[in-house]
Order: structure tokens, then C-alpha cells, then sequence
């Protein structure tokens, strides 16, 4: 195989646009010091996005292989995780204690959400994503009732003047602020890679890519990509997209609260309305179809969106001497955004 077929190879392998976005990545990192922006900082930020980010992108996964589609009621996950870190919160556990405690306080809502969403759309085939959608619109309205009306009274949660109701952001101070970013963490002058985050992230990627290999996990691949043929081996369709669903919508939770005890705040009310678009972008992004999508295109969608959303305001900023990054973190992500949902689109023609 002489150069131009491996050439040729690869780029049918990776995918064209993502190596053009790539490339643009590269760029970015190289032209950032004529912009004022240090390289290693640049590095830091991505890679403490990515680790804030990919458990949240990998929720997509379960889903995709079992045929519900994309997972755009992923602000059910996120509620769920919220509840469990508010309640772990409410009950003072302090530290890694607090984190851990999150999860496991989150599991009973994310499996009975995910329970019921997944009923839902075992009702709705063929139109999951449309149906996911408003789903997850509606949850985040009406938790934003809920945040008001439930009972919590720990001082550092609730409105001071009123002593009922959630405040808008809590901080993590004192709880699982950084629980993750700073375990294991490697500095080297400005450059930081959050190890503790990488490692969490691999542990639950490594446990998700396992569960696909088993007996379930490949029953649940077989209903995605052809549901007459398994439901003709004895397979039980409904049953492995509720599975799916109940698996996205817990990773959906756990990945809320890693992305928490990076930003160190609780957000709550409006806050989760749009989080479903950025993963699913970034898996597309990876190179991921509506029925298939593996770890390597989590990594790669991730770090491509992620890094793109963070270097691109900041060298812009640096070259035109003006503040306008959040105009241009918002020109750049919906851009993304749509980009990826067109090249969705593409697939499922």
C-alpha cells in the first residue's frame, strides 16, 4: 500500500471533517501565542473540559446502540444527579464522602425516571428524539417548581430571606469541590491535567464498553441495529430500550456531578435546559450515527468540541483587543451545534 492509499485509508477511517476540525484545533494552539494566550494554559482549560464534560457525552452511548436515537432527554439524567447532590448536601456529608454519597442518592431517581421515560418512548417509536426533546424542555420547568416547594433547610442551599426554597447556585465549597480534578493531578508550571477526572471517566467508559460485550449488552446492539431480526431470536425489544434508557439516563446523573465538582456550583432552576445539545453535538462530532457510536467517538467528539469552544474566544479576544468571547462562544457552539445535527441528517438518509 503505497502513501496516497493509506492516505486515502485513513481519511476514510477518521472522517474528513473531523481532521479539518482537528487541523483548525491545531491552529489554534499554535497561533494562541501571538494572541497573548499562553499554550499551556490553553492545553489546561480543554483538557479540564473534557473531563467535566465526557461522562455527560457518554450517557449518549447506551442509547444510540439499543435504537432510541440520540438522547436529547438527557435533563432528566442531569435533574437526577441534581437531586441526589442537593439531598447529599442536605444530609452535611463533607469531601469525597459528599461525592460519592451523590451518586449513590441519585441512582433510585435516575432509575425511575429513566423507567418512565423509557415507557415513553417504547410508546413513540420512530419519533424518540422529537418526543426526548420536549421531555426534557418540560422536566427542567417543572423542577424549576420543584426547587421552590421541596423541603431542604440546610442554610448553605436555601434562600436566606425566605428559609424555604433553592437557592439558583450553591457552592461546593466544603463538599466535593475539585474531588476529582485534584486527585492525582499533574502540574507542570502552568500545564495541569486533571488525572482524577481522566481516570473516573475511563473507569465508567471501560464498564459501559463491557456491559456492550455481554450477553445483554449485545442483545441491546442487535434491537438498535436491526429490532425485526431480534425480536425473531427471542429478544425482548422493549425491554432492552428501557434498559438503554435507564443506563443513559444514570450516566446522565453521575455525569452532572463530575461536571459539578469541576465548576464547583450547584446550578439549578434553568441551568440544565439546553446541556442535552452540547453532547449530543460532540458525539456526532466523533464521528457517531443515530445507531451507532462507540468510546473512541465519546474521546474524540468531546475533546474536538470542547477544545474548539474553549481556544477559539480566547485567541479571538487576544487578536482583536476586544472583549466580545461570550458573543463568540455562543457564534461557535450553536454553530457546532448545527453542524452536527446536519450531519445527522446526512446519516439518516
Amino acid at each position: 500500500m503505497n502513501l496516497k492509499e493509506r492516505l486515502d485509508s485513513f481519511i476514510k477511517a477518521f472522517g474528513l471533517p473531523r481532521i479539518i476540525i482537528g487541523l483548525f484545533l491545531v491552529f489554534l494552539f499554535i497561533i494562541s501565542p501571538f494572541a497573548g494566550i499562553n499554550i499551556l494554559t490553553g492545553l489546561t482549560d480543554t483538557f479540564n473540559r473534557f473531563g467535566m464534560n465526557a461522562v455527560l457525552v457518554l450517557a449518549m452511548v447506551p442509547m444510540i446502540h439499543s435504537g432510541c436515537g440520540l438522547n436529547f432527554g438527557l435533563p432528566l439524567g442531569i435533574i437526577s444527579g441534581l437531586l441526589g447532590a442537593t439531598l447529599s448536601l442536605e444530609l452535611n456529608f463533607a469531601g469525597a464522602g459528599s461525592f460519592f454519597m451523590a451518586i449513590l442518592l441519585c441512582t433510585p431517581f435516575a432509575i425511575i425516571l429513566g423507567w418512565g421515560y423509557g415507557v415513553l418512548l417504547n410508546k413513540v417509536k420512530g419519533g424518540e428524539m422529537m418526543i426526548a426533546t420536549y421531555v426534557g424542555f418540560s422536566s427542567v420547568a417543572f423542577m424549576c417548581i420543584m426547587w421552590l416547594l421541596l423541603p431542604y433547610d440546610n442554610p448553605a442551599m436555601v434562600w436566606g430571606y425566605a428559609g424555604q426554597g433553592l437557592r439558583t447556585t450553591i457552592s461546593l465549597d466544603g463538599y466535593y469541590y475539585h474531588v476529582l480534578q485534584d486527585f492525582l493531578a499533574i502540574r507542570l508550571g502552568r500545564l495541569e491535567i486533571p488525572v482524577g477526572m481522566f481516570l473516573f471517566f475511563a473507569f465508567l467508559a471501560f464498564l459501559v464498553w463491557l456491559f456492550l460485550r455481554t450477553k445483554t449488552g449485545t442483545a441491546m446492539t442487535a434491537v438498535g441495529s436491526n429490532p425485526v431480526f431480534a425480536t425473531a431470536s427471542g429478544v425482548n425489544v422493549d425491554k432492552m430500550r428501557m434498559l438503554s434508557v435507564i443506563l443513559s439516563t444514570w450516566l446522565g446523573a453521575v455525569g452532572i456531578l463530575v461536571y459539578e465538582q469541576s465548576f464547583g456550583f450547584i446550578q439549578l432552576y434553568m441551568s440544565p435546559f439546553n446541556m442535552a445539545m452540547p453532547a449530543v453535538s460532540a458525539i456526532l462530532l466523533g464521528g457517531a450515527t443515530v445507531n451507532k457510536a462507540s468510546i473512541a467517538n465519546v474521546i474524540i467528539g468531546t475533546f474536538l468540541f470542547q477544545g474548539i469552544l474553549t481556544m477559539t474566544p480566547s485567541v479571538m479576544n487576544g487578536l482583536i483587543q476586544t472583549d466580545v468571547s461570550e458573543v463568540i462562544r455562543i457564534i461557535v457552539s450553536n454553530g457546532m451545534i448545527l453542524y452536527a445535527l446536519t450531519r445527522k441528517q446526512e446519516v439518516a438518509r
